[in-house]
């Protein structure tokens, strides 16, 4: 039934746990109760729910039907996430950058849709290279000229797979603030200002700026990513701090955190009049 999974176990993976922990907990059932259905001991369902073991589509069908789960389109989506043992394109990186970029390059892959806002600079997808260099040379921790160079070329890979046609829904939304900030100076400014512009053209893109004007709302120094799931339940948030991106995933997490895009995206301006306002400052600039 069970194999077993590398000692530093995806959030992904770990996501599978986490939901059956959430059934079970709903359940009032116990790790003894649930060990019942495949007569392991108990502890094997510990290690499942925190991701130190995988757990075949079969079994998480099983286990949800123990716990009285009902949405069978939850539960299907649940049992695909933990059937897929496919090695995506980040896992070349796995050891050069922290796992937490490996991370949000799996949810953003595997999303159907996904919602960023930034208030000092713009998305990660949405950087150029010279722009991303400037942001990882500026580091809090200083990086070796071969760290920094690693991350670039990971994040212009991330870049390629998420602007690209026919990919998933991207909606960006960017205070103003990120676009005035002058990473690596005036000209990598200006040409980070071009790309934006370029990519906002994308059918699959959309790019909203927050203006100065708009004034303060809700979380407005916090950058977030919030990644659409196969199903609502199993959507994402990831959420910036110093030790890397935070992941969210509790009901009220994703409720606030949904509430929390939409007042910003209420609060931008146009898809037109953004790319007004990003004109308008690169010539400032």
């Amino acid at each position: 039934m069970l194999e077993h999974m590398p000692p530093i176990p995806s959030a992904r993976k770990q996501r599978v746990g986490i939901e059956l922990r959430k059934m079970r907990d709903a359940a009032g059932s116990t790790t003894t109760e649930a060990a019942k259905v495949f007569g392991v001991d108990r502890t094997k369902i510990t290690l499942i729910e925190q991701g130190a073991y995988s757990i075949t589509p079969e079994r998480v069908v099983a286990l949800a039907h123990k716990y009285g789960e009902l949405d069978t389109e939850y539960i299907e989506a649940l049992a695909t996430m933990a059937g897929d043992k496919g090695k995506g394109w980040w896992e070349e990186y796995r050891g050069s950058v922290p796992q937490g970029f490996l991370d949000i390059c799996e949810f953003e892959y595997h999303a159907k849709g996904m919602y960023s806002y930034q208030i000092c600079h713009p998305p990660g997808p949405m950087q150029t290279e010279r722009y991303s260099r400037a942001i990882f040379q500026d580091a809090q921790v200083r990086l070796t000229p071969r760290i920094v160079e690693t991350r670039v070329e990971q994040r212009m890979l991330r870049s390629e797979m998420l602007m690209a046609k026919g990919t998933h829904p991207y909606t960006a939304i960017v205070h103003e603030a990120a676009l005035r900030m002058q990473f690596g100076g005036r000209d990598v400014a200006r040409e980070q200002l071009d790309w934006m512009l370029e990519l906002s053209q994308l059918p699959h893109i959309t790019l909203r700026v927050v203006g100065f004007a708009a004034g303060g709302f809700k979380g407005p120094g916090q950058a977030i990513y919030y990644a659409n799931g196969a199903v609502p339940r199993l959507d994402t948030v990831s959420c910036d701090s110093m030790e890397g991106p935070v992941f969210l995933h509790m009901p009220d997490h994703l409720e606030e955190y949904r509430s929390m895009v939409e007042q910003m995206a209420d609060r931008s301006l146009s898809v037109e009049g953004s790319r007004d306002l990003i004109a308008k400052i690169k010539k400032e600039i």
